[in-house]
């Protein structure tokens, strides 16, 4: 036993090895703490599907908008705008697990243009986690006379998702 005790207060006694916790007894050193800032820039959308003035099929449609952010899942607003025909979606898209994305299960006619706006209300919408509202912005696009997807299966190859990308959130 006093063996032990004289080889732990050789130990104590002996400098500290560099990069080694300091030994008991001395003060510990103060590390600057970590300050995270949270992003403050308007989101922005970086990719979409269908993309800016590309002409699709018609058919079933998973609209899906990126942003440039981690969003939140509960702040969405988009609208019908002018020079577009109204498009028939399911009321609520879907985050997916990136955190950035989001996905809505439309319907979209033959030979017919379509013409979305993001945020337009002053209040509410798309904005990112950390409250940044994304600011307005449109989308239009058209379909073709083509035969084009029939199920969500199909609509989610075309907007190159996987069954991972469902637009309907189901209930656990």
């Amino acid at each position: 036993m006093r063996l032990l005790a004289a080889a732990l207060a050789a130990l104590l006694a002996a400098p500290a090895i560099a990069g080694s916790p300091p030994a008991p007894g001395l003060p510990p050193k103060t590390v600057a703490p970590v300050t995270v800032t949270p992003r403050t820039d308007p989101p922005k959308i970086v990719s979409s599907y269908p993309a800016a003035g590309q002409v699709i099929a018609p058919g079933a449609l998973v609209l899906r908008i990126t942003f440039d952010q981690a969003m939140d899942e509960a702040g969405f607003a988009f609208t019908d705008a002018p020079g577009g025909q109204s498009l028939r979606c399911l009321k609520t898209p879907r985050l997916l697990t990136d955190e950035k994305t989001f996905v809505l299960l439309c319907a979209t006619a033959p030979g017919s243009a379509y013409a979305l706006a993001f945020n337009t209300a002053p209040q509410g919408g798309f904005a990112s986690i950390s409250g940044a509202r994304a600011a307005t912005t449109e989308l239009a696009f058209s379909t073709n006379e083509d035969d084009g997807p029939r199920d969500v299966d199909a609509a989610l190859k075309a907007a190159n998702l996987t069954r991972e990308d469902m637009p309907i959130a189901t209930q656990p």
